[in-house]
């Protein structure tokens, strides 16, 4: 640490060096004001980089805030309308970064992920950044003149503070709750925490059917949560993009449900099968579905008799079980393998425009720090992008008066 920053006060310290401390600190300091960023990584954006299997999903081009949960999604609004997914494909393209729509709506690198990083990086040098690298934060404060950030190496002091230090998924990558921590330090209200977009477990898994993957709908009836994706069967449960979405929404020990077969009338199809191959045996009444999963849901359901001769109850029973398996999961594989976190700083003690903390003047939150979580295909990196850049804005806005 050199001793300019020990003694003087920067106009604003981010705390931590992901998607959004990167572009809090871009935004701000190309807005003429001095700008620092401490992490305790030893190098910036490390869930940037393993994201979208390395090519980072960095947008979605459908964002809204309908697809976000939160106690209140709608204050996500203002946000994603001023800095828009279109406004960052905008920032990629001046970089030259070729990309590329893999499902739709989801934006991708062709490259690496590492591009992202890069780019971002470019945007902060444009407004002399300074990096402090491995400086763990231990603690903040405020002495009534300026904020007092306390780090594995020292203290440094700052007019205004953002914190963007993430949320508690991926420990792996040095994931902690020090965002949490001086939220309610400061008397900030805190929305429990708990792992989202995570895989889910059960009580009795099926090891024989782990890697068998398949579409599915899955469901929450009653709030009318719905998603069309793939899902596969792992060694403790389940796993898949649909089952990902659905595990945000659901509260603990609440069931959902799962249609193998979405799209079709699964009984139509069966009875379709049983005329025209009636000396066939159970698994052939699955078509569409993965042979193995075919194979195991028959020698539970049905016995080994050909289809004309199985009892219609059994087939009824198969048909709805399809349809509608009504899954009930253990819990979840945690934070270790969680996307996001879902939860965090209240939104009730922010500004929706400016991301500052209504009763603490200063000190602004971002991205996966705050209650605001998005849907799987890059929702929450286009939270991480828009949140930061209103903090950027309204940080660079009240350093310079």
């Amino acid at each position: 640490m050199s001793a300019r920053s020990a003694t003087a006060a920067w106009d604003v310290l981010v705390l931590g060096a992901g998607a959004a401390g990167l572009m809090t600190a871009a935004t701000a300091s190309q807005r003429g004001v001095r700008v620092a960023v401490l992490d305790h990584a030893a190098e910036p954006g490390r869930k940037i980089l393993i994201s979208g299997g390395g090519r980072c999903n960095f947008t979605h081009l459908e964002t809204s805030w309908e697809r976000y949960q939160s106690a209140n999604p709608r204050f996500a609004r203002s946000a994603l309308a001023r800095y828009t997914p279109r406004d960052f494909l905008d920032l990629v393209e001046k970089h030259h970064i070729a990309w590329h729509e893999k499902e739709a709506g989801q934006l991708f690198c062709d490259g690496s992920a590492r591009q992202i990083v890069t780019m971002l990086e470019k945007e902060c040098a444009k407004g002399a950044v300074r990096f402090y690298y491995r400086h763990a934060l231990q603690k903040l404060s405020h002495d009534g003149h300026c904020f007092q950030v306390h780090t594995s190496q020292g203290v440094m002091k700052a007019r205004t503070v953002v914190l963007a230090t993430g949320g508690l998924a991926l420990p792996k990558l040095g994931a902690t709750d020090s965002a949490l921590q001086v939220a309610r330090h400061f008397g900030l209200d805190v929305v429990a925490p708990r792992p989202a977009l995570v895989p889910l477990t059960l009580e009795k898994p099926f090891p024989e059917l782990a890697g068998v993957s398949l579409p599915v709908t899955t469901s929450l009836g009653k709030k009318g949560v719905r998603f069309t994706d793939g899902m596969v069967f792992t060694h403790r449960g389940l796993s898949g993009p649909a089952i990902l979405q659905i595990s945000s929404y659901r509260s603990a020990e609440q069931s959902f449900w799962i249609n193998l077969r979405p799209g079709h009338d699964v009984w139509e199809d069966m009875t379709a099968v049983m005329k025209a191959r009636p000396r066939a045996h159970g698994a052939a009444l699955l078509e569409g579905i993965p042979t193995r999963l075919a194979r195991h849901l028959a020698k539970t359901m049905l016995d080994g008799r050909p289809l004309a001769e199985q009892p219609g109850k059994a087939v009824r029973a198969l048909a709805e079980h399809v349809a509608r398996w009504v899954v009930s999961p253990a819990g979840t594989e945690g934070y270790a393998k969680a996307e996001v976190m879902r939860g965090g700083v209240d939104t009730r003690c922010l500004s929706s425009q400016t991301m500052e903390a209504k009763t603490v003047p200063g000190l602004y939150i971002v991205g996966e720090a705050v209650d605001m979580t998005g849907w799987l295909g890059g929702y929450n990196f286009q939270w991480a992008w828009a949140s930061a850049v209103a903090a950027g804005k309204a940080v660079a806005e009240r350093v310079k008066g």
